[in-house]
């Protein structure tokens, strides 16, 4: 029999993907979701429907449960990190929260390294405002991995790009941008940034559930790469020149220092990441493609 598990969220970007990976290696699935998203999943999960930010309700759905394994793909700040704890505590094996490198908001350019997991002290003050996605998820990180009676690690992923699918747009607008002769406007000194792709990000958290190991991990594919570094990666895949001009660093990925991840706690775990390089060409083309109404040539 397989472990009974809990997906706080589910039916959404890899969400999916890792509900169906966890459902093709036999184990037992539950999702929690609002219900305002359809799934495919038919009869293979249960469902629990509940909004995360009602602590009513989520106690009505949880007060008695167990799971061997929670993977909270929802968990935004440290008030819902707090009801976890209440909800979970001495209830669940080990609770596994989707985190992101924008918990190093902190610590962009006074670090010119990548970052490493033990260099965010967590219950430190912060020195300078990160963003409000950053700041959430590092306060939700700080009450879960505080908590006693919860085992907890945190994935900090990096940027994780995917297909057409991807709502958060952030590839395709780059590609778009080339596609329109637009000109990015970057650092005078672009700092390179960690990557991964959502089907890496699917195959760690599968393998991070088979595994023992607590507190907080870096996930990202080898390799970094800088704004004007990813436009001009995909004006080549285009066949079209990159336009570039050094200006107010901007948009997604824009940095003017570096801001990457070090990935050696994970890959002393016995994890191995795969490269940038053997993925970004074909998440390129899959955005080309419906956007160009062709196909690109290799």
């Amino acid at each position: 029999m397989g472990q009974e598990i809990l997906v706080i969220g589910g039916t959404r970007y890899f969400g999916i993907h890792l509900v169906e990976a966890l459902l093709a290696a036999g184990e037992r699935v539950t999702i929690a979701t609002r219900g305002r998203m359809p799934d495919p999943f038919g009869t293979r999960v249960r469902r629990i429907t509940v909004d995360r930010g009602d602590a009513t309700a989520m106690q009505a759905a949880f007060g008695d449960a167990r799971f061997d394994l929670v993977y909270d793909q929802m968990c935004y700040g440290p008030d819902e990190a707090a009801l976890a704890v209440r909800l979970f505590a001495g209830r669940v094996g080990r609770y596994l929260m989707t985190s992101t490198i924008e918990v190093y908001d902190a610590l962009h350019g006074r670090l010119q390294r990548p970052y490493r997991e033990d260099d965010l002290d967590l219950a430190q003050a912060v020195e300078h405002p990160p963003t409000a996605y950053g700041d959430g998820k590092r306060g939700a990180e700080a009450a879960l991995l505080a908590a006693p009676g919860l085992s907890v690690a945190t994935l900090r992923l990096a940027h994780v790009l995917g297909g057409p699918e991807d709502f958060t747009g952030r590839l395709r607008g780059h590609v778009e941008a080339v596609l329109r002769g637009e000109t990015l406007r970057h650092a005078a000194v672009p700092g390179g940034t960690s990557f991964i792709d959502a089907a890496g990000v699917v195959e760690l958290l599968v393998w991070a559930g088979r595994q023992d190991f607590l507190g907080p991990l870096n996930v990202a594919s080898d390799g970094t790469l800088t704004a004007p570094g990813l436009r001009a990666r995909i004006a080549a895949r285009l066949g079209k020149e990159a336009l570039l001009a050094p200006g107010d660093a901007a948009g997604d990925f824009n940095y003017a220092a570096p801001h990457s991840m070090d990935t050696r706690r994970a890959v002393a775990r016995g994890w191995r990441f795969g490269a940038v390089d053997d993925w970004l060409d074909a998440l390129i083309d899959a955005h080309v493609a419906p956007l160009a109404g062709g196909t690109v040539s290799a």
